[in-house]
């Protein structure tokens, strides 16, 4: 993700639950920019803009705000959603710099469908990595195709995209790939467990 989205922020000195309602109901969203060195700033940005970044980036975003003029780049560190509307209500922002290294969590997906007769078990969602902070993948993919019962996929033992190394311990177990549990259905006794038809 060598890219980011630009979006224009406003800078915003009045805080408490009153303010930061009134700016959702004029479609805004408040937020922070985190910085180690200097003082943090605090913002606000347009809704839809910056809900539509997120769902195309993913929860790593990065994104360079442009608060009155200036600009910062940043990750995305907390968001608060709504728990009804799961509205964005709140978020909170890393200012980051070009060529940094982080250590994030990038979701794992499979694809493939494993040997007939087994079946696969996701241990783990995600796994935490350390990447290019404009590399950051949006998810690692593994590829479980054919795999038969008794095989096991651990963290250190996915292949992960140039430049990004693994945090997480390497023994960590990711995929676990079992027998169907289909094998107790055959085991009903022929009648014994029929109850009689007059009864």
């Amino acid at each position: 993700m060598a890219q980011y989205p630009t979006l224009s922020a406003t800078p915003r000195d009045e805080f408490g639950k009153g303010f930061a309602r009134r700016l959702r109901v004029a479609g805004r969203i408040p937020g922070v920019i985190y910085s180690g060195g200097t003082e943090n700033v605090h913002f606000s940005v347009d809704r839809i803009k910056f809900t539509a970044v997120v769902r195309n980036q993913g929860v790593n975003a990065v994104i360079e705000l442009d608060v009155d003029g200036e600009k910062h780049l940043t990750m995305v560190k907390h968001i608060d959603q709504n728990i009804l509307s799961l509205d964005i209500d709140h978020v909170d922002m890393l200012a980051i710099t070009r060529g940094e290294r982080v250590e994030v969590e990038v979701p794992v997906l499979h694809e493939g469908d494993v040997y007939p007769g087994a079946m696969l078990n996701q241990e783990l969602d995600a796994l935490r990595v350390e990447a290019d902070v404009l590399e950051i993948p949006e998810e690692i993919t593994v590829s479980v195709e054919g795999l038969e019962a008794g095989t096991v996929i651990h963290a250190g033992d996915i292949a992960l995209p140039a430049g990004v190394t693994l945090v997480d311990d390497a023994e960590l177990l990711v995929f676990n790939v079992t027998f169907e549990e289909d094998s107790d259905v055959p085991e009903e006794t022929e009648g014994a467990e029929a109850p009689a038809e007059g009864e």
